[in-house]
């Protein structure tokens, strides 16, 4: 039925040959790509411009009346897929975005519909889902395309990876696909593939990964396994998970300070039981982890979920549970043993855990002595900030100590444990870990220097 609903559609509408009349003076360059790739060339099923523009448009006089597709344009051909995409993170992209406090600060053409910044990357979200912002801390909810009709480009989603007009299969699976927006400042995961073995022998081999009969796995063989359009990994972007009800309850029984203690139990009480694979958190990391979910606005100084917790952890999925962060570990795992032994994949897992605690342990360090620069006075929360200090709010900090507080977490930390993953030693050292710590180092210098000047100023 649905085989015979898609070509009563293609053959309904306007005929192709009157669209390519038109455009093949217009806009020939996306003539000659649509009749390149399968959909514009299948004799099997035949689709025509009308699929996904609408049959409205007829003249240059009514270009406006064109509609723009969406992956439930898609749907109606590739159902599995989309399902498989809208059960993803990459659908959440959009939404991501906007949980952070720096995004309301920018302008448009950075963050909205420039696409030149931030929304350049994250159009592959879908716009319109509504979160805690707008009171809802429950499931996201979607307004059903109100968002959506404020864009005239850029809802398509699907294309971000599959580029139109081609629509490539082929182009898609190709690790340069990925290359436009998971590369530079904050997450250089193209750079770091092709200086590690992995991105070396894929160059060499004629640029055939793993999946096409070369030797080496791509992007998409590790975070899209079996073609599977989810593309979600335990650790995450940000490299965060939750602390669970055990990790916590053990900080609250080492602490002597009985409203610290009231408070960590009472979040305790909040947070998913379980524990984590490989490496779990202990008495310091929980801590660490704390501090840093503080600094992102997710934690109060009582360490009590905000509003900001419902929209960046549970809503934008930031961040994981135990049970999924260890079903999707096991998922990675059994990708590598394709080509590693179980003990080499086990060894290289934590090692790699290991420089995320390592990491998470020296930028705790220097958000406590932030933190304790805004608790004696020294430093004053900006006017309309409601929690201070905040990485979440990027560039926008304004002081020296703080922008390097944001460094720290959008950047070095990133390359230290991102870098460790890919398998790629020098970003994980050099661009990650030597400044993180060159960095930490710089902040308490700074903070005790800020406090000497402040008490002797007092006298």
């Amino acid at each position: 039925m649905a085989l015979a609903l898609v070509l009563g559609m293609a053959f309904a509408k306007t005929s192709n040959s009157e669209c390519v009349q038109c455009h093949e003076e217009v806009t020939p360059g996306i003539v000659h790509q649509f009749h390149e790739g399968k959909m514009g060339n299948n004799a099997y099923m035949p689709l025509d411009c009308s699929n996904c523009h609408g049959a409205a448009h007829h003249t240059m006089d009514d270009a406006d009346k064109a509609t723009f597709p969406t992956p439930d344009t898609c749907a109606a051909c590739h159902a599995d897929k989309v399902q498989e995409f809208r059960a993803g993170k990459h659908d959440l992209a959009w939404y991501a975005m906007k949980t952070q406090s720096a995004w309301h600060a920018q302008p448009a053409e950075i963050v909205k519909d420039g696409y030149t910044g931030c929304s350049g990357c994250h159009t592959i979200g879908r716009k319109g889902y509504i979160g805690a912002e707008a009171g809802n801390t429950g499931p996201l909810k979607y307004d059903g395309g109100e968002e959506m009709s404020h864009y005239k480009y850029g809802n398509a989603q699907c294309d971000t990876c599959h580029t139109r007009h081609t629509f490539s299969k082929a182009e898609a699976q190709d690790p340069r696909a990925c290359s436009n927006c998971h590369m530079g400042f904050d997450h250089p995961q193209w750079e770091m593939y092709m200086s590690s073995k992995h991105g070396i022998i894929w160059d060499h081999d004629g640029n055939k990964g793993w999946d096409q009969g070369g030797r080496a796995p791509t992007c998409q063989t590790c975070h899209m396994p079996n073609g599977n359009h989810n593309v979600e990994t335990a650790w995450g972007f940000l490299g965060l998970r939750l602390p669970t009800k055990e990790n916590v309850q053990k900080l609250a029984d080492s602490v002597n300070d009985a409203a610290l203690k009231a408070n960590l139990e009472k979040l305790a009480a909040a947070l998913p039981s379980g524990h984590y694979v490989d490496l779990d958190d202990d008495v310091q990391w929980t801590l660490d982890r704390a501090l840093i979910l503080q600094a992102n606005e997710i934690l109060d100084e009582n360490f009590q979920p905000t509003e900001r917790f419902f929209e960046i952890v549970v809503q934008a999925r930031a961040a994981r549970g135990p049970e999924r962060f260890n079903e999707l570990r096991l998922q990675m795992k059994q990708t590598c043993q394709q080509c590693h032994s179980k003990s080499y994949v086990d060894k290289f897992f934590i090692s790699a855990d290991k420089v995320v605690k390592d990491a998470d342990h020296e930028f705790a360090k220097a958000i406590a002595a932030v933190q304790g620069l805004y608790k004696d006075g020294i430093l004053k929360k900006p006017e309309g900030w409601k929690w201070a200090p905040s990485v979440a709010q990027y560039y926008d900090n304004m002081t020296p100590i703080e922008l390097d507080l944001y460094l720290i977490y959008m950047e070095y930390r990133q390359r230290a444990f991102q870098g460790a993953f890919h398998a790629s030693r020098d970003y994980s050292h050099w661009y990650g870990w030597a400044p993180l710590n060159e960095t930490v180092n710089r902040i308490l210098y700074e903070a005790k220097q800020m406090r000497e000047e402040y008490e002797a100023k007092k006298q």
